[in-house]
């Protein structure tokens, strides 16, 4: 029974420091999510923890705005899709917090004009309301599907 316990010590390697990422490389968190309706609400919870892990707390309401409406919208337009997931993406480069949704759908995101009456239709607006730029692009490496984003400054 010694023996194993040494065996099982002399595997793991203490390390008196964690490992940190190399200076030039900015901080990236990357969350895999089902199509369901659960995505947007995990999506908000996530994104609050990785900006006080990175002490950018500040951003908290924005960014979860931004990615609840990201979200959502990649969630209804990948569940009736053979692939239905999205991968959501936080950036943090030069004091900007970019926010990413790809989604497997290839149709292109189009901000609506949704009626008083209407309770959706006005997502991708307020994402351009709230962010300093936003945009959306095709994915260059063969993925089907499209990448829909927004930055907010710091």
């Amino acid at each position: 029974m010694a023996r194993s316990a040494a065996t099982r010590r002399n595997a793991v390697q203490h390390r008196p420091r964690p490992p940190r990422l190399p200076q030039d490389r900015p901080p990236r968190a990357v969350l895999d999510l089902g199509a369901v309706s659960t995505a947007p609400s995990c999506a908000r919870a996530w994104t609050r923890q990785v900006l006080r892990e990175w002490q950018l707390s500040v951003l908290s309401d924005t960014a979860e705005l931004i990615v609840s409406e990201l979200t959502t919208n990649a969630m209804l337009a990948s569940r009736r899709l053979d692939r239905p997931f999205i991968r959501l993406i936080l950036t943090l480069e030069h004091g900007e917090l970019a926010l990413s949704v790809h989604d497997y759908c290839p149709s292109t995101p189009e901000p609506r004009n949704a009626g008083d009456e209407h309770e959706d239709g006005r997502g991708l607006l307020l994402v351009e309301a709230v962010s300093s730029r936003s945009g959306w692009y095709t994915v260059d490496d063969g993925t089907p599907g499209k990448v829909v984003w927004a930055a907010v400054s710091g």
